[in-house]
Order: C-alpha cells, then sequence, then structure tokens
C-alpha cells in the first residue's frame, strides 16, 4: 500500500530511447515541524509484547495496511533498530553488537539544577566524578528499547485527511 502511492518515473535505463517505469521509491515526505509539535493529532502508545507496525496499525486503525502511517508518523527508517525488539530479538542483537553485554557503556550524574531526577551522561570516564552511576552496554540498550516503545500516532479521527495529503504531497514533490 505505501509504495503505491509513490510517483511513477519513466526513465532510459539501457540508453536506446525506449522508457521503462519504475516507481519512484527515493521520493520522501516527512512531518513539518508545526505539524509534528501538533499534539491534538496525535495519541499516544506504548509497543508491547513484540507487536510489531503491522499489529499496532491493525489495533489502532483496524487497518495493518497502514503500518506505514506509524512509521512515518515516527520517523521510523529501519524497523528493526529503531522499534522495539522482542526478549530473543533483544538477546542476540546485543550478543553480536557488544563482546560483554555487560560491561561499562558509559556513566552518568545527577543533575545539580534544573530537572534533578534527570541524569548526565558523562562518557566512559568517571575519574572526575568518582561516584557516577555505572550504566552497562544492556542497560543502554534496555533503556533505548524503552524509548522505541513509546510512539505517536495520528489520531484517527485525522488519518483519512492524512492519508490524503500524503498522496498529495507525494505527488506535488512537497513535505507535510
Amino acid at each position: 500500500m505505501y509504495f503505491q502511492k509513490f510517483p511513477q518515473l519513466f526513465y532510459d535505463i539501457k540508453g536506446n530511447g525506449e522508457l521503462s517505469i519504475f516507481t519512484h521509491i527515493m521520493k520522501r515526505v516527512k512531518l513539518n515541524a508545526g505539524a509534528a509539535a501538533n499534539t491534538k493529532i496525535f495519541d499516544f502508545f506504548q509497543v508491547t509484547g513484540g507487536d510489531k507496525p503491522e499489529d499496532v496499525a491493525f489495533k489502532y486503525y483496524g487497518d495493518a495496511q497502514l503500518h506505514w502511517v506509524v512509521l512515518l508518523v515516527n520517523d521510523i527508517t529501519d524497523r528493526y533498530h529503531q522499534w522495539p525488539m522482542t526478549v530473543p530479538q533483544f538477546e542476540a542483537y546485543i550478543a553480536d553488537k557488544y563482546t560483554n553485554p555487560d560491561g561499562i557503556h558509559h556513566y552518568t550524574i545527577p543533575k545539580q539544577s534544573g530537572n534533578t531526577t534527570e541524569v548526565i551522561n558523562i562518557g566512559t570516564d568517571n575519574t572526575s566524578h568518582p561516584t557516577a552511576t555505572t550504566v552497562s552496554n544492556r542497560q543502554f540498550e534496555l533503556d533505548l528499547q524503552t524509548e522505541y516503545s513509546k510512539i505517536r500516532l495520528i489520531n484517527s479521527d485525522f488519518i483519512n485527511q492524512f492519508i490524503t495529503e500524503f498522496e498529495d504531497l507525494m505527488n506535488e514533490g512537497t513535505s507535510i
């Protein structure tokens, strides 16, 4: 469904004057900053239990083929590394990525002003902060998974308008 909305190109691939039709897969549309900041058109959703984008689209919109909307709205270009993994996928991923999954990834210290419940990543050298908290590779990746599970969705009242605008923009060449 997603690529059906892309414009077609005519291209002489062999240089012999014969044009072939191709889907313009390099065409991109992105939410502009104003639309992205408008919280009235979004609902927040927590991805759980190994849900795939298709599952979320079906649960929320009643149409699994709208998975592309879920990915586009959340600026996800790599559904395998920017989407929450199942536990077995996660364990395989960190085992492949890190020699020592439980090794030190970085250190953090609490903020001293402003929101003091937040922490500051001070990198891998804690010599100037001996009381810094250790964050393991595993914990770092778990924190990323938690962030990936917090997505936003176009409110279902606006989904048809969003799709229409997307189609128009794919044909015009401008941004939402």
